[in-house]
C-alpha cells in the first residue's frame, strides 16, 4: 500500500542510511520537478508517476521506478534531453543526481521507507 504522501520534505531510508527527500505530489510540483536546477541534494519523489523526461535539464539523473509499496522496480541513468520509458507497474518515480542510487544501494527488489 502506498504511504500517504504530500508535497514537502521528508527523509528517505535507503540500504546505506537516510537521505533528504523532496516530495512532489501536486500537479504543479511534479511538473516543475528538477527543471531550472543545477544540482540536487538528496532525492525527489514524484507521485503518482510512471515515467519522466530530462528535456531542458542541465545534468544527468538517476531514476528509480517504484511500486505503490515503495519497492524498486528498475533503476536507470537518464542523460539530459531524453524521455524515459514508462513502467506499467510504477506508482512513483525517485530522481537523484547521477551515480547516487548505486552509492545508496538501490537495485530492483529493494524496499524503501519514507519518514518525517
Amino acid at each position: 500500500m502506498s504511504p500517504a504522501l504530500h508535497d514537502g520534505r521528508a527523509t528517505l531510508t535507503v540500504p546505506t542510511g537516510d537521505i533528504p527527500l523532496e516530495i512532489a505530489t501536486s500537479r504543479r510540483a511534479r511538473t516543475r520537478g528538477l527543471l531550472g536546477r543545477d544540482h540536487l541534494d538528496g532525492a525527489i519523489l514524484l507521485s503518482p508517476c510512471s515515467s519522466v523526461h530530462t528535456l531542458r535539464m542541465r545534468f544527468p539523473i538517476d531514476i528509480a521506478y517504484l511500486t505503490s509499496g515503495l519497492r524498486v522496480l528498475d533503476v536507470h541513468t537518464l542523460p539530459p534531453n531524453r524521455i524515459g520509458r514508462p513502467r506499467l507497474r510504477a506508482r512513483h518515480v525517485l530522481e537523484a543526481a547521477d551515480g547516487a542510487m548505486a552509492t545508496w544501494g538501490l537495485a530492483p527488489g529493494v524496499f524503501l521507507q519514507i519518514g518525517p
